[in-house]
């Protein structure tokens, strides 16, 4: 919202430029489906210009999602070393629905570029909210670390828009949080009183931030030195467009190629219009029936016209503008096939040497540490110890067939080549001595001491 830029530049602070939002309302456009520059248009039919609307496939909306539902899905486990604090925060995580709410805001994060997590007290109890990346402003960063920043959010209250801003401020080494409302009229805003039982300035008193940015691992090429993020199809909008001219052809291949059959006039039933034009009258559902002049020869025969349909070379021609889109995003040339008129997903195994592999490990990294940090902001605000370890097991059973990796990890520990500690380790998400610990308490057999081989 520009009335919150502007807000923020009178109060002092320095905030990315509008020009930005405006890129982000644009992915967002291509996220939601149709974006009326390109999916609206105007053809003239020979006696006047009508408006048409392209068909879409909606990968700007596929893409997202297949990226959120590879690096944050179900299978993903947060562990944190101390059994108590685990159980106290994955209580908070499944209270505020974080495995649906936190995927959503992950798939929002790559189309849009960026995203958020907030945590705070709504009395005692701790809440997330899910932030996208038209509420976010950041006000002050380093090294492409956020360390201020602002989210807003607006809502209407009968025929009034209210805006609500949340500003973190680092502050003598602890965190400030600011809460203004106010009422907008356009661009300017007028400040107004709080929700009840909102505080104006919340002082943490602790220097961990309780917010965490999420945004694809990629240089954003649109300003390198702003701190949010790049759509992972921000420079692939060519891609998009040819992927939708194609398929829009496609579609029409059908539309313009059914079976049309003519009559001769004189078998027509005719009736005059309110005009007064003589015209033939057919049934309004078929539209497949057209009444023509008797030709030269006289003939006045029912004749059936159809057309030769291109499907093939349509097809082939999605196939290849759905690899260059896929590989332009990251997710590689195969990801995606256009089969019976459906866009179908590759569920293989991939390679490790793959594209998708090595870009999606390199995304883990930022997701990684905002987890992390999500988990230390959680355990704080219980008023918890968060000197703890805590690790991120990501979904691999995309790359690898994990049961074979598990009996193959066993078979290694019969021959020596690795520790009992290590198996604990990769299948259950401890640290060493944590391993360690268990397999020196467990009895000295396979399924007891690695919790079974399945």
């Amino acid at each position: 919202m520009r009335a919150i830029t502007q807000y923020l530049k009178q109060q002092g602070y320095s905030v990315p430029d509008d020009s930005f939002y405006t890129q982000i309302d644009r992915w967002f456009k291509w996220y939601r489906g149709k974006v009326p520059s390109f999916h609206t248009y105007r053809q003239y039919n020979g006696i006047r210009k009508l408006t048409r609307e392209r068909k879409t496939l909606g990968m700007a909306k596929k893409m997202p999602e297949d990226w959120a539902s590879l690096e944050l899905n179900e299978k993903v486990e947060i562990v944190i070393g101390n059994s108590r604090i685990n159980k106290a925060v994955h209580e908070v995580l499944d209270a505020n629905q974080f495995r649906v709410r936190g995927n959503q805001l992950l798939e929002l994060a790559y189309a849009l570029g960026t995203g958020a997590f907030v945590e705070y007290k709504d009395n005692e109890a701790v809440k997330i909210d899910y932030i996208r990346a038209g509420m976010v402003y950041p006000l002050r960063w380093d090294n492409g670390a956020v360390i201020d920043c602002a989210f807003a959010s607006e809502r209407t209250v009968g025929k009034e828009k209210q805006v609500y801003l949340n500003i973190h401020r680092l502050e003598g080494g602890a965190y400030v949080i600011v809460n203004q409302m106010f009422r907008r009229n356009g661009q300017a805003l007028t400040p107004i009183d709080l929700p009840d039982g909102v505080q104006p300035v919340v002082r943490t008193g602790s220097d961990i931030p309780l917010f965490q940015i999420i945004k694809p691992n990629l240089v954003n090429s649109i300003d390198p030195d702003c701190p949010l993020g790049l759509s992972v199809f921000a420079n692939a909008i060519d891609q998009l467009e040819g992927a939708d001219l194609v398929y829009d052809s496609y579609i029409n291949e059908f539309r313009l190629g059914k079976k049309r059959i003519t009559i001769p006039l004189t078998m027509a039933q005719m009736q005059q219009t309110e005009d007064g034009v003589i015209a033939p009258v057919f049934d309004d559902n078929d539209t497949e029936f057209f009444a023509v002049p008797a030709s030269r020869e006289g003939r006045e025969t029912i004749e059936e016209i159809n057309m030769e349909l291109r499907h093939e070379a349509h097809e082939a021609a999605i196939k290849t503008a759905l690899g260059l889109l896929s590989a332009k995003c990251g997710l590689g040339n195969d990801r995606y096939s256009f089969e019976h008129g459906n866009i179908k997903t590759a569920t293989e195994v991939i390679s490790e040497k793959s594209e998708l592999y090595q870009n999606l490990k390199k995304h883990e990294l930022v997701l990684e540490k905002a987890l992390a940090d999500m988990t230390r902001a959680i355990a704080s605000l219980m008023g918890m110890k968060i000197d703890f370890e805590v690790s991120v097991n990501f979904d691999d059973s995309i790359i690898e067939d994990t049961a074979a990796l598990k009996q193959q990890f066993l078979q290694e520990i019969r021959d020596g080549v690795r520790q009992k500690w290590e198996y604990r380790v990769k299948f259950f998400g401890e640290d060493e001595k944590a391993a360690k610990s268990m397999i020196e308490q467990a009895p000295d057999d396979e399924e007891t001491m690695f919790g079974g081989e399945d």
